[in-house]
């Protein structure tokens, strides 16, 4: 993640062909992986230690994320708009189709 002149920081989602992943299948560890991929090194380990899998990430709500996983509100709100709710409805789409 890198900061931008403007103080704003990159939060790219990594995509496998055009979409999100499905991360109903991950475990803890790659879960933890998908935030550092993303730039949020430092928060990976708030997944890890919650042991957050997959399942669950797709069960997290908004207020789990920024007061379940003790990290700064600034990531936690970047974390669920950008990464957690994207996946969750990603995930919907597909078991829909």
């Amino acid at each position: 993640m890198e900061d931008k002149a403007n103080g704003s920081v990159d939060t790219k989602s990594p995509v496998e062909n055009g979409q999100l992943p499905d991360p109903s299948n991950w475990g803890v560890a790659d879960v933890v992986n998908y935030f550092k991929a993303t730039g949020f090194e430092e928060q990976a380990t708030a997944f890890q230690d919650q042991e957050i899998d997959g399942k669950s990430l797709l069960l997290m709500t908004r207020n789990d994320v920024l007061t379940g996983l003790s990290i700064k509100l600034g990531p936690a709100l970047k974390i669920y708009e950008y990464h957690v709710k994207p996946l969750q409805t990603q995930h919907l789409k597909s078991n829909v189709s």
